[in-house]
């Protein structure tokens, strides 16, 4: 079989994280759900998405035996059964979408006019709609991918420096380096994965992942349910907040019920709001409707894009979307929403230069050993074009 993910109208939906790709590569949990989706079927995929996308992230389509999946839906182990069992011209579906497809090449050109026999897949499953799902699914996620790699296999020891509550349910991967820290595993499991480092005086309560690479700073306390995915690092106060990787709040502050993608930097002092003082549920910048709309939620903090960046003690409040490459500073409560490609403070916002913006995104990522590609470089100008609507606004 040949599996591809595919974007669906959700790749809108879940802006400002899938600017720079395709929906299948947002962590959640511990992996993405790409790497979650290889990890269960045993094999590499592809990805049919925007065509802006594609030629960093290109479908690989065969004559015969194409299963699309919709790269929204999170794998568990009675999914992939149901999706093994696809016959030619059948689809898995639910009420709100289809979830995959077993098609021909030539079907796969035409998709939208492909007649198939529906079959309806009525058991639970996690899926990503919205922006805010990542952190309200996180747990679910974090629990399933905790399994999924340590089932069978031993934790790796750490010093008698260390105070562990609820052992059973703490993984360490080797190269893990943990002094004088507390970790409580009684409310959920905790994954520290290879080469981080958790620092003297850091308390962690689970669910919590800490992946490759990555480093708690002293004296930090993390909540669960919260990943911090790979090469970045966290210090201060988070609860409930999902890191894509690369991406650093390395100091004092609080962040809560968050999403922050690739390549961010949060300064000093940088503080969101995550309940609204009259306790009324939340409503966040939603990128399909053009305004904002409800998350039926209490507990909203920050959704922020790729390449973006906040000086010392900036404040957030509740439920604030912040696009890509947007530099955010100043006194005072910043708006809700910030599009992408601005620079600037609660006294006004002015667009982010394109080139300053490429030249320092190159230099940000260099620094950890990653070159900005021309790919790269060109889906940024292309989103910077895309994003010229909502900062006309400002």
């Amino acid at each position: 079989m040949n599996y591809i993910l595919f974007d669906d109208s959700r790749h809108e939906s879940l802006l400002p994280l899938t600017f720079l790709r395709p929906v299948a590569d947002i962590r959640i949990g511990i992996l993405t759900i790409r790497e979650k989706w290889e990890k269960y079927l045993g094999s590499k995929t592809s990805t049919l998405t925007e065509g802006y996308l594609s030629k960093k992230f290109p479908a690989v389509v065969k004559e015969e035996n194409n299963i699309l999946i919709n790269g929204g839906a999170l794998p568990d182990k009675d999914l992939v059964s149901s999706i093994h069992k696809l016959k030619p011209n059948q689809a898995l579906v639910n009420e709100h979408c289809i979830i995959a497809m077993h098609l021909t090449a030539n079907e796969i050109e035409n998709v939208d006019g492909v007649e198939h026999e529906e079959i309806e897949y009525t058991n639970e499953h996690v899926c990503l709609h919205h922006t805010w799902d990542i952190f309200a699914k996180n747990e679910a996620a974090l629990l399933a991918d905790f399994e999924l790699l340590t089932n069978g296999r031993r934790s790796a020891k750490v010093d008698s420096t260390n105070t562990l509550i609820g052992k059973e349910n703490i993984f360490i991967e080797e190269g893990a380096r943990i002094q004088c820290a507390v970790l409580n595993g009684t409310t959920g499991p905790i994954y520290i994965g290879k080469d981080t480092e958790v620092m003297e005086g850091s308390h962690i309560r689970g669910p919590m992942a800490l992946c490759d690479h990555s480093t708690v700073k002293m004296g930090a306390k993390i909540y669960g349910a919260t990943t911090i995915g790979p090469f970045s690092k966290i210090g201060g106060e988070v609860s409930n907040v999902v890191i894509f990787g690369y991406s650093n709040k390395a100091h004092d502050g609080y962040l809560g019920n968050s999403v922050i993608a690739e390549w961010c930097n949060l300064g000093a002092g940088t503080n969101n709001s995550n309940l609204k003082n009259n306790y009324d549920l939340v409503k966040m910048w939603n990128y399909t409707h053009q305004s904002f709309v409800e998350t039926g939620l209490q507990f909203s903090g920050l959704i922020m894009g790729d390449h973006s960046k906040t000086g010392i003690s900036t404040m957030f409040n509740t439920g604030t979307v912040v696009g890509v490459n947007s530099n955010i500073y100043g006194q005072g409560f910043q708006r809700n929403f910030i599009p992408s490609f601005v620079w600037g403070s609660t006294s006004g916002y002015k667009n982010f230069d394109l080139n300053l913006a490429l030249d320092i995104a190159a230099r940000v990522m260099e620094r950890r050993g990653r070159e900005l590609d021309q790919h790269e470089k060109q889906i940024m100008k292309n989103v910077f074009d895309r994003s010229f609507t909502n900062r006309r606004v400002y």
